[in-house]
């Protein structure tokens, strides 16, 4: 028997796309198109444009005319409010409908769209906690510090048309982390989706508009890095990148905005480290979370798994054990399948890539506990691969240095709080760390040694409300909270005279 997708399409409300420019659905001038294949199946299910250089300046142009001569920028926050607000809810009540397409994209199942921060709900209130920002973009008034009587006023003031690119492995968070904060501070944005998720986003787009977002404030334009992102990110007219993705593709970010010296926003990914030390409350339950974040959902396809478990020789046994039941409990197939809890890679070369790093891992001397295998049977045409466990893994591996993007784990052995601290920071990223641990002091201690944009004790989560990126090259900014939505404003600086002396 052959899995197959396509009962599940009408259901869903799954289309062909279109692109959005100024208001009107419309195909690509070209009419070239993008055929999705489900990553689970290999069935080609729906496409939608692939928009090109002149695609994408309709699109910019109409974010343009939005921000320079639309009401967006100056519009009561009051009103502005409300309308994220409607919005926010209008995701909860589309919620069914959306996590139905994401599973038509990516293959993450239904049984995982709940999970906090892969859900709609999670998107919903990156709407509300922004919305909450509206009525707050505020600057500072200053004395006077030489001259004559005057108070110098800062000002803060929508960036522009910015640029918002997304990944396809969690559409709904990160289109919300980046439209909130630009919405809410009076930008304009020209989306483009993932080429592997997109068909979400355009359903998420569409209930913007029902939202009363007026014509031109919200484009998208569909297709693949090259040359709909290329086009994007090139062109004069954007004023701010907001992109999460790769590394690679963030550094060429960096490069293309030289040019104009564009703002960017940039969330490039990780190696994050597990530390788990003897005291920890549940040395089970940290080796069981751990692995989740490295298999269940998306397969260890998510920037901030914590693919390296640094663990203490005391408890590497039992950790060990315990990370391979969790890795036994992992299942796969169709994602609308309730017993169903974790997605295909997302295409075949993430599939050959991940396969590659496992046989690294053994040619370079871990030693592989488990997994590493495709499944046979009815999945052997999807992009699947058995959950990986390494042990006796030296952080000077490739396993241990590079973002697999895969469900692969390197556990690796300390014997103290200094070493594990060194091992944790041996790392080119620093977008998170998990720390399991009964010892407050030690707690505080490592929160201010470990390089890594957010830690987590004894867990692991993200809110809406709090910064999330990382130090080193996982990347520039953050996302979340009022630092994510002050990166979508300038700051201006007023010098007022109150007399008439000379200043």
């Amino acid at each position: 028997m052959t899995l197959t997708l396509q009962p599940h399409r009408d259901v869903v409300g799954l289309s062909d796309g279109s692109l959005l420019v100024d208001g009107q659905w419309r195909a690509a001038s070209s009419g070239r198109s993008w055929t999705h294949q489900h990553p689970a199946s290999g069935e080609s299910l729906a496409s939608f444009p692939i928009a090109e250089q002149v695609d994408v300046d309709a699109a910019v142009g109409a974010a343009r005319k939005a921000f320079d001569d639309g009401s967006w920028p100056h519009m009561r926050a009051g009103e502005r409010i409300r309308l994220l607000h409607r919005y926010g809810q209008l995701l909860r009540d589309n919620a069914d409908q959306l996590r139905g397409l994401q599973a038509m994209d990516n293959g993450v199942p239904l049984s995982f769209a709940g999970v906090y921060a892969t859900s709609v709900g999670a998107a919903a209130d990156v709407f509300d906690h922004h919305a909450g920002w509206v009525d707050k973009l505020g600057g500072q008034t200053l004395p006077g510090y030489q001259g004559g009587e005057h108070l110098a006023m800062t000002l803060r003031e929508p960036i522009g048309v910015v640029a918002a690119i997304l990944p396809w492995n969690a559409p709904f968070l990160l289109f919300a982390q980046k439209l909130a904060p630009a919405l809410a501070a009076g930008c304009t944005v020209v989306v483009k989706p993932s080429e592997f998720a997109t068909f979400s986003v355009l359903r998420m787009v569409e209930l913007l508009g029902e939202a009363g977002v007026p014509d031109g404030v919200v484009n998208v334009v569909t297709g693949p890095g090259e040359p709909t992102g290329e086009a994007l990110i090139n062109h004069p007219q954007v004023d701010k990148v907001s992109f999460t993705g790769s590394r690679e593709i963030g550094k060429h970010i960096v490069r293309a905005s030289a040019g104009t010296l564009k703002r960017v926003s940039l969330e490039l990914g990780g190696k994050s480290p597990t530390i788990v030390f003897p005291d920890a409350p549940d040395v089970g339950l940290a080796a069981m979370t751990t692995m989740g974040t490295v298999t269940m959902g998306v397969s260890g396809q998510a920037c901030v798994a914590h693919t390296r478990a640094l663990v203490h020789r005391d408890v590497y046994d039992q950790f060990i054990a315990a990370a391979q039941g969790m890795a036994a409990a992992v299942t796969y197939g169709d994602p609308f399948d309730a017993g169903v809890l974790a997605s295909p890679l997302i295409n075949e070369k993430q599939l050959n890539k991940v396969l590659g790093y496992i046989d690294k891992g053994r040619a370079e001397g871990a030693r592989l506990v488990c997994g590493g295998e495709r499944p046979d049977g009815e999945l052997s045409a999807g992009n699947f691969v058995r959950p990986a466990i390494f042990a006796e893994v030296d952080n000077s591996m490739t396993i241990a240095r590079e973002e697999i993007f895969g469900p692969v784990l390197s556990v690796i052995a300390f014997d103290d709080e200094d070493e594990a601290v060194r091992l944790a920071n041996d790392t080119e990223y620093g977008l998170g760390a998990g720390l399991y641990t009964s010892d407050v002091k030690r707690v505080f201690r490592l929160s201010r040694a470990l390089r890594a944009g957010t830690i987590g004790v004894n867990g692991f989560q993200i809110e809406p409300h709090v910064p999330f990126g990382g130090y080193k090259q996982s990347g520039i900014g953050r996302e979340g909270g009022q630092s994510a939505f002050e990166s979508y404003t300038e700051l201006k600086t007023v010098m007022l005279p109150v007399t008439d002396e000379l200043m």
